[in-house]
């Protein structure tokens, strides 16, 4: 024991049979020299300077803006950490493609700036171009919050957005963004571009599963990207030794099969040195990097105070990092090897307040005089747009076939189990669409994945049928990527439950990810849900997550009861620009039904219901097995039920037209779904329903679903759960009665 701290000592002690094994991934430790600096064209080295002092000036201006309130939320600024950003983004080119976290604003405007710089740029012998100060106006405007901005104000200060130049989002997640830049690497190695992918993130987000899981899948797929952790001390105010028995971060690496270097990330040479040696490393043997950079956060969390004033710092730690400042050691590098001279400093110093100051009084009325000083009026977003982007228009979807199962002539048709179209029309929107790609637990194997879903896939597309580890918010996480970048992924998700493991990718990322950012691009992504209620799963693999999906608005979700309907739907799904679930009930998967015998390519189009049964006594409005159910209920009993066959279940993509239609027929509406009360999506479609058709209705809405209790295993206790035929009798009875005695 240690007497000092009462802590056991970790030496390297040996212990009788162990013999010390060694990892074969490189580990290394960068350093540069004066050579190294004057090995760079001496107007890049230039270029870099001018870019720390406009990254650090930015920030200085913008806390100040926050400290008088013009700032609407946080401004976690990156004060410090320039040098690490800006040399690293000097190795880059346009194509590279990068994400980061909420302390984002040095590596944005370093890639943006070197995207929209011109060839030959010379700060020293020319002026400040327009487009660069058009990257500073629009970088202003967004995190201010105006219509300007890169996304038109909506992400702010941490989510920063420009494809063009090859950001392709900052993530207000920790954590969150690393998946990201592997399915952005995916996609590229996919489609045989030569680029890389780099992900920014902290020493917090290393202690996070996703960024391990991330790790794991870029290695494991070979992907062609950049772990770039700044390693910067504190996670907020937690120190790195507390949150890690191992503080050097660039390990994380190893263990995975990631050659790893870490070096000093307050040197603007030894920052590009790094990226150079890893997309030199990706080059020669594929496959994923992690760069550690060790630099150091100035101010607090986010504002403009010091860690000290919180306590968790020292003021002698702070000066000796102080010391060390890029914005201090690199100009004096550059003088002493005669790069620049004082004079060429203090002239880009004064250049850099000149451009900043002028665009900031393009963005604020009465710059100059701070007491009255506030946004100009006239640059705020329009609030009438505030749902515009939550999801698309659905162009894409127009002039493709539409069919309904009764339109077909009798000798076209062909009788089919639902099970049997699930992996046929997969296959056939695999053959259409190149870009299309399928993650999920054991997809690749058991001839067709745990439930027969991608039968015959493997044998066709095996490089697009991708069986993952048992890590679904990395996965998803990296379907969101390659989405962002181009592809069409489907995500199988073994049993709703475990969507929860993934929530954080597929509800604060895929859900947000479009209206957050803009709205002007498309979010590909189509997820395959298996329900698997009345199987005898449990608690844990029985839900259906309907009604988790459409809290979130961002995403379509749709349900077949029939092999025409789900055909048809899939292929509205895979060919939509917007986030799709798609629920396969295994209640139905023996179930028969006609299909066309050779034209599988159309659509059943989102927003429109099926008549199942036509009746006039009510309106029951059901999906999945529960539509069969009602039909039966009413055929059985004599109740006259029309049965509306949902198909569309996410609020904003109800039929409501068939809907009306019905309700002024029938003046009484019942909900009927299988699932249990808590999980289900009726209650939100009862309160619109209220509103909605208040004037047709002689009966309060009825709503028929499970308990409140979960599945178990016990076969009466699980099929008590849920909602049983004579559920939906008595329901119906009563509402009938009820009218027929008024």
């Amino acid at each position: 024991m240690n007497k000092k701290n009462g802590t056991k000592e970790r030496g390297a002690k040996t212990y009788p049979g162990l013999e010390r094994l060694e990892l074969d991934t490189p580990w290394w430790a960068l350093t540069v020299a004066d050579e190294d600096v004057l090995a760079v064209d001496r107007t890049e080295l230039v270029v870099m300077l001018e870019q720390l002092a406009l990254i650090r000036t930015f920030e200085e201006r913008l806390l100040e803006l926050s400290a008088e309130g013009i700032l609407h939320g946080p401004a976690h600024a990156s004060i410090g950490q320039e040098g690490a950003a800006v040399g690293a983004m000097s190795a880059l080119d346009s194509l590279d493609k990068i994400n980061g976290t909420h302390r984002m604003h040095h590596q944005f405007l370093a890639k943006t700036l070197n995207h929209s710089r011109m060839e030959g740029y010379s700060p020293l012998e020319q002026g400040f171009p327009q487009g660069l100060e058009d990257v500073v106006f629009r970088t202003y405007a967004e995190i201010l919050g105006l219509s300007a901005g890169f996304c038109g104000g909506r992400g702010g200060s941490m989510h920063l957005r420009w494809q063009e130049a090859g950001v392709l989002g900052s993530n207000a997640i920790v954590g969150g963004n690393p998946p990201h830049a592997v399915g952005y690497a995916f996609a590229d190695r996919m489609a045989g571009r030569d680029a890389v992918s780099v992900a920014f993130f902290g020493d917090g987000a290393t202690q996070n599963g996703t960024s391990y899981e991330a790790m794991n899948l870029a290695a494991l797929y070979d992907t062609p990207t950049v772990f770039f952790i700044e390693n910067n001390l504190y996670a907020v105010s937690t120190h790195v030794s507390e949150q890690t028995r191992e503080t050097r971060l660039s390990a994380r690496g190893l263990g995975l099969g990631i050659p790893s270097i870490t070096f000093d990330g307050m040197d603007v040479i030894a920052a590009r040195r790094a990226m150079q040696t890893a997309k030199q490393i990706i080059a020669d043997r594929s496959g994923p990097v992690v760069l550690e950079a060790r630099t150091y956060r100035y101010l607090h969390q986010s504002g403009a105070l010091k860690g000290s004033a919180f306590g968790y710092r020292n003021k002698d730690e702070e000066e000796e990092w102080s010391a060390r400042d890029p914005l201090v050691t690199y100009p004096a590098q550059l003088e002493r090897l005669g790069v620049i001279d004082e004079k060429g400093i203090a002239a880009l110093k004064e250049r850099v307040d000149g451009v900043i100051d002028g665009v900031l009084a393009r963005l604020i009325e009465n710059y100059s005089d701070k007491k009255t000083r506030r946004l100009q009026p006239s640059l705020w977003p329009d609030p009438e747009a505030v749902e515009e982007g939550i999801r698309g228009d659905l162009s894409e979807l127009d002039g493709l076939p539409r069919l309904e199962e009764g339109e077909i002539a009798p000798e076209d048709r062909s009788e089919v189990k639902f099970i049997d179209v699930i992996s046929a029309a997969m296959l056939r929107n695999m053959e259409k669409f190149d870009g299309l790609a399928i993650f999920g637990e054991d997809v690749h194997r058991l001839r067709g994945g745990t439930a027969g879903a991608t039968r015959g896939i493997g044998e066709r597309f095996p490089e697009r049928l991708i069986g993952t580890p048992i890590c679904e918010n990395g996965f998803t996480g990296l379907a969101l990527g390659a989405a962002l970048n181009g592809m069409r992924p489907v995500i199988e998700i073994m049993y709703p439950d475990f969507a929860l493991v993934a929530a954080d990718q597929l509800f604060n990322q895929i859900g947000k990810v479009r209206h957050m950012f803009g709205g002007d691009f498309p979010v590909p992504v189509v997820v395959r849900s298996r329900v698997s209620q009345g199987t005898g799963y449990g608690s844990q693999h029985s839900m259906d997550a309907a009604g988790l999906f459409a809290l979130y608005p961002g995403w379509r979700i749709v349900a077949a009861t029939t092999p025409h309907d789900y055909i048809g739907l899939l292929n509205a799904a895979v060919a939509c620009d917007d986030p799709v679930l798609v629920l396969e009930y295994n209640e139905l998967f023996q179930k028969r039904g006609f299909v066309h015998k050779d034209d599988w390519n159309y659509i059943v189009p989102f927003g429109k219901a099926r008549i199942a049964r036509e009746g006039r006594a009510a309106t029951i409005l059901s999906y999945g097995p529960m539509v069969d159910t009602c039909c039966e209920v009413a055929e059985r009993t004599g109740l006259d039920a029309e049965v509306i066959d949902l198909r569309t279940l996410d609020p904003l993509g109800l039929d409501w037209e068939t809907v009306e239609t019905s309700v002024q027929r029938t003046n009484a509406l019942m909900i009927a779904e299988r699932t249990t009360r808590g999980t289900s999506i009726g209650s939100r479609i009862v309160s619109d329903a209220q509103t909605r058709l208040f004037d047709w209705l002689d009966h309060e809405i009825v709503h028929v679903t499970g308990t409140e209790s979960s599945a178990v295993v016990s076969k009466v206790l699980e099929a008590a759960a849920f909602a049983r035929p004579q559920d939906v009798e008595k329901g119906l009875r009563a509402m009938i009665d009820r009218r027929r005695a008024a």
